[in-house]
């Protein structure tokens, strides 16, 4: 193997009598580069659009929620035993069901969710307030938070005097047929501040409020809620956290972090983010091609040198490792100024924000995070691609 790598090296180094195999080789190289710096941009920017959005959903979402497996809503005081693990922080409770908001002449179906007292140090809601504060309770008033959207299609805003009413349908009453209005509670609430998750799903549809005012709203009894959300203390591990939780709560409880409780958003990010590097590597596949024809070449023009190693007592397995090796360190050659490239590029994007997105958006540049895994299956996707491309013609030497 040593006296196959250093031939190849020569071969590779040494000027070739016919420049076009320079010429050739050269765009070999460069192609596997172009690709290489490609794959590690595009992926690092789908990693940080990922990581944003990750942050966003973390503004809202708890680190644990505990939800019933059978039914709509659990006993909280079932599961409070995992308030004395000491993984812990904040142990709260939260209740979740659709209700019709009125405000003005507008009607809009929106997701009430009740907040304990501590769901702001629970999650990092004022982070991601639009306008006005977080408060749901002031003493005197029972306030609300809304998610943008929802507050752009009912047409109201923070410090708004006139108050959104709540109609919810009363969960243990029989319907009265004869007064409709009856079938429900009402509550009104007064706007204290809109947030803005940058997410539909929140924007559109949530209206923060207190935790009491839900329980009378949606008929529930003290202790009884739609979830309980935990935030862990500093260094916990959350699935070691959530392996004890499980065994302490039995197995009539789901438990989910925070990736759990947005899988089908992460499934489709990352699908995206693989489709992606798929397409890169036909690109690269078809850039490796000329690497075949660099070989090609560069075997008829060596057909002195090899009749001289024959003699020498070469084999033709020696022979045909060199060659091999050769077109690999043409794509070895690609590959590694292609990394460092992309890695120049990435990380002075992530430094200098060069690329800029515009106005009007989250963030004024391209988010860049760099992983090491991307970096190690993209070196492997390169040259393995690089060693089939030079297998072929490799393999078509033949000794005589």
């Amino acid at each position: 193997m040593k006296t196959a790598f250093f031939i190849a090296k020569r071969y590779l180094l040494s000027k070739k009598s016919h420049n076009a195999i320079n010429i050739v080789s050269g765009i070999s190289a460069a192609g596997v580069c172009v690709a290489t710096a490609a794959l590690i941009c595009i992926l690092s920017v789908l990693n940080g659009f990922n990581g944003l959005i990750e942050s966003m959903f973390s503004a809202f979402d708890p680190d644990l929620r505990i939800t019933a497996i059978e039914g709509k809503s659990l006993q909280t005081d079932s599961v409070s035993a995992i308030k004395k693990l000491p993984e812990i922080a904040l142990f709260a409770e939260t209740i979740e069901e659709n209700a019709l908001v009125h405000f003005a002449n507008k009607q809009q179906p929106a997701k009430i969710k009740g907040v304990d007292t501590c769901f702001a140090a629970l999650t990092s809601i004022d982070s991601i307030m639009f306008d006005g504060e977080y408060m749901v309770y002031d003493g005197a008033f029972e306030r609300c938070v809304a998610g943008v959207g929802l507050a752009n299609k009912m047409g109201f805003n923070a410090h708004f005097i006139d108050p959104v009413r709540i109609y919810a349908p009363q969960r243990n009453k029989q319907i009265n047929l004869l007064r409709p209005d009856r079938n429900f509670n009402e509550a009104a609430v007064f706007i204290s501040g809109i947030f803005s998750v940058q997410q539909s799903e929140y924007d559109d549809n949530y209206l923060l409020v207190s935790l009491s005012l839900a329980r009378e709203l949606f008929d529930y009894a003290p202790h009884q809620a739609t979830a309980v959300e935990l935030k862990l203390a500093p260094g916990a591990n959350t699935k070691e956290t959530k392996r004890k939780i499980q065994e302490i709560v039995g197995e009539n409880y789901s438990i989910k972090d925070r990736y759990e409780q947005q899988a089908d958003f992460f499934r489709i990010v990352s699908i995206e983010k693989w489709m992606t590097f798929f397409i890169l590597s036909f690109i690269l596949l078809i850039a490796t091609f000329n690497i075949i024809g660099s070989l090609s070449m560069l075997i008829i023009e060596k057909k002195e040198d090899i009749e001289i190693l024959r003699a020498m007592g070469a084999t033709e397995k020696l022979v045909r490792r060199i060659f091999l090796v050769e077109g690999w360190l043409i794509s070895s050659l690609g590959a590694i100024i292609g990394l460092i490239v992309g890695l120049v590029l990435c990380l002075s994007q992530e430094h200098f924000g060069w690329l800029s997105m515009g106005s009007g958006y989250v963030i004024e540049a391209y988010p860049v995070a760099v992983k090491a895994l991307d970096i190690i299956i993209i070196l492997f996707t390169v040259l393995l691609l690089g060693f089939i491309a030079a297998w072929y013609p490799s393999k078509k030497i033949k000794l005589t």
